[in-house]
């Protein structure tokens, strides 16, 4: 894990994305220039994305698309638009060789122009997280996570090109839609924001080298769901509220991970989705949601957990395996994996 070093001198705010993916290349594990084409490609999709957000009260695609994804979960017409417009992307420009989409059943096999397909990367993608926000315009996000695949480049990919630990993310990151839009990802070399500039479609780095306060005095989670949260979670919760020391703490939960995430990274805080007696595995996705975030809290200088695992260890054995999710500020998570240990179960 870098540091303050990740991000040069030369490298200012005034620096536009695609300088810095040029100037940062040889920062790249295997610089073969897919990897920043690729960087590029999710960059292009994300403006395309991003006018029709901001366009979605004037047009016909607020609502239900009058389907359900395979999460079993109503499909907004806004996601169906932004998950073809990251699918339509990365293939057309020919730098994947698969890709997997909370929005789909199943992964996506890309065959290049001899039906054999030699590129080294597979994306993972939640085209449209937060969606049940869109109707009241509150702030939504895509989240994007990149591997380099493991079996043999020509031949096509296998659900064991997805189906990797956190670990061995070679890039991560989400793209906010609010009210300004903003990039921040991580090629394991730190993570920095590039903030869109609408005027004439650019976006330029705002947030260098961008750190998780070690501390903070957010909690974010659904405390409607309070009495069907483990132990654990509701010791925690009763501690942040606790009138004691600089607590009790604040709690903010916008209902969108990539918002919340966003709060808590610049203003430090914790971001919690616990299992349930309703959803025993957890809610959010391990693949699309959770290892992206978690690659990214590292690169910042936080941590991602489980209540009892790190999450960037987990080995997933379904494309759309779920997990509890803890994220955010060192010391916070710290303090929370505490009080979960003390009902970890036998």
């Amino acid at each position: 894990m870098t540091n303050s070093q990740s991000v040069p001198m030369m490298l200012q705010k005034n620096t536009t994305l695609g300088e810095f993916i040029i100037e940062n290349q040889s920062e790249f594990r295997y610089s073969s220039g897919e990897l920043s084409r690729l960087i590029n490609s999710i960059r292009l999709a994300a403006k395309v994305v991003n006018h029709e957000v901001n366009k979605a009260g004037l047009v016909d695609i607020l609502g239900t698309a009058g389907d359900t994804n395979v999460q079993g979960e109503d499909q907004q017409k806004l996601d169906v638009y932004a998950n073809n417009a990251f699918i339509k992307t990365l293939t057309n420009r020919e730098i994947v060789c698969g890709i997997a989409s909370e929005e789909e059943d199943n992964f996506i096999t890309i065959k290049g122009r001899n039906e054999q397909n030699d590129n080294k990367y597979v994306v993972l993608i939640d085209p449209l997280d937060g969606s049940s926000n869109i109707d009241v315009n509150v702030s939504v996000g895509t989240i994007f996570s990149i591997y380099r695949r493991i079996t043999e480049p020509g031949t096509p990919v296998t659900l064991e090109d997805f189906l990797q630990p956190g670990k061995n993310q070679v890039a991560a990151g989400y793209i906010i839609y609010g009210t300004s839009t903003m990039i921040v990802y991580t090629t394991g070399h730190g993570v920095n924001g590039f903030t869109l500039n609408p005027a004439i479609g650019t976006y330029y780095l705002s947030h260098p080298n961008m750190k998780f306060p070690e501390d903070g005095k957010i909690y974010s989670v659904n405390e409607g769901n309070y009495v069907h949260f483990p132990q654990g979670v509701k010791d925690y919760i009763k501690y942040c509220q606790k009138e004691e020391g600089d607590r009790p703490y604040t709690s903010r939960y916008i209902g969108s991970l990539v918002s919340d995430f966003h709060r808590n990274m610049i203003k430090g805080g914790i971001y919690i989705y616990p299992n349930t007696a309703k959803d025993p595995n957890g809610k959010l996705r391990l693949l699309y949601e959770c290892n992206p975030m978690a690659l990214i809290a590292e690169q910042a200088g936080g941590k991602a957990s489980n209540g009892f695992q790190r999450i960037l260890d987990i080995q997933p054995t379904e494309l759309h395996q779920r997990t509890p999710f803890i994220c955010g500020s060192k010391h916070m998570v710290e303090k929370a994996e505490g009080f979960m240990q003390q009902h970890k179960p036998s």
